[in-house]
């Protein structure tokens, strides 16, 4: 029986990687982004190098028309979806008080409310068959104080390790992908700086995925790629949250004040 996995914002990044190393696994894949010609592309690459069956789901998840299209394609028990990887993302360049309350609220839509509606989607089919498996794309940004974006990350993280306990009793995996800063194309478009980062600290997005894809099938609630980021996870367990606030404080920094105070 082959396997079906949708994958969210899956035209580049981790998304993409994810839809290689399902791919390279034999699943056929349902592809969701907003960017028909680049899932086409990855389709096609996918299609040349491992035979893969590749479904283009074009859809806006901020738009109410393009999240309840990939909703029910989830919920479609004719074509069913055996995993779903809510992947789709993105970041913001100042910290909240810096930042138009338009931008955090589709920040905060993307990265909670999305995952969420897709995730009761796909639920009920997952029950009845008994199988299958949710991996919520998160982020060491969530383990600390670390703005907005690293709020609603400790929210996926918290949401998937809570819903792996209720999916146990019928046989479906959930999975927290806790990455740390990975070579995608999530800090550009955020308008991050990260030049002052070491090479040491970066993750590749195939590395992200392989250890993710064996922490699935150890069953494992949560995947951390690398000891150092491991480590980091288990400082952030012990360390003061109002020593830690400030620190974390101090990498976020507010946009330049204009002339007149501004």
């Amino acid at each position: 029986m082959t396997t079906t996995v949708l994958i969210t914002g899956a035209s580049a990044g981790l998304g993409a990687a994810f839809a290689r190393g399902f791919a390279a696994k034999g699943c056929d894949l349902v592809l969701v982004a907003r960017d028909k010609g680049r899932l086409e592309a990855v389709a096609a690459d996918l299609a040349r190098e491992f035979g893969s069956v590749c479904e283009v789901l074009p859809a806006d998840l901020l738009d109410a028309g393009g999240l309840g299209a990939v909703a029910e394609r989830l919920a479609d028990r004719a074509r069913p979806v055996d995993i779903l990887v809510n992947n789709a993302g993105f970041g913001l360049p100042a910290p909240f008080p810096y930042s138009p309350v338009e931008d955090e609220e589709r920040m905060l839509d993307l990265l909670v409310k999305v995952p969420l509606r897709l995730t009761h989607a796909v639920l009920p089919g997952l029950r009845e068959r008994r199988r299958g498996a949710v991996l919520n794309v998160s982020s060491v940004a969530g383990l600390l104080p670390t703005g907005t974006y690293g709020a609603a990350k400790a929210w996926i993280t918290a949401f998937s390790e809570s819903l792996r306990v209720d999916m146990e009793p019928y046989g479906v995996r959930v999975l927290a992908v806790v990455p740390g800063f990975t070579r995608t194309e999530f800090q550009e478009r955020a308008g991050m700086d990260v030049s002052a980062l070491r090479d040491a600290v970066w993750l590749e997005p195939e590395d992200v995925v392989a250890q993710a894809l064996k922490d699935l099938a150890r069953r494992r609630p949560v995947s951390i790629t690398g000891r150092r980021y491991r480590a980091y996870a288990v400082a952030a367990r012990h360390l003061p949250r109002t020593f830690v606030a400030r620190k974390m404080a101090r990498t976020r920094r507010a946009p330049a004040e204009r002339p007149d105070g501004s």
